[in-house]
């Protein structure tokens, strides 16, 4: 499983998202996707623990939680629609 983390602050970066899900278990990965033209920050991020139980954990925890100023958005992530597909 991973975890979609939104609602970011544009400063966050990987090694803070690290230490903040650390507490929960070991991360495995941590994605801070941007933006293609801009190369800014797009305001979410992906994390992936070891363990489901851990993911699981860290969910319940920081969903809603205030973190860096913001009112974090935290659930497991939806796996990505194909937009060609979509859009028929």
């Amino acid at each position: 499983m991973t975890i979609y983390v939104g609602n970011l602050s544009y400063q966050a970066t990987p090694e803070d998202l690290s230490e903040v899900f650390t507490e929960y278990g070991a991360v495995k990965r941590v994605s801070l996707p941007t933006d293609r033209e801009t190369g800014r920050m797009r305001g979410f991020a992906f994390v992936e623990l070891a363990e489901d139980a851990q993911e699981d954990a860290a969910i319940v925890a920081l969903d809603g939680a205030e973190w860096m100023g913001r009112q974090l958005k935290v659930n497991k992530a939806k796996p990505r629609e194909d937009a060609r597909s979509a859009a028929r």
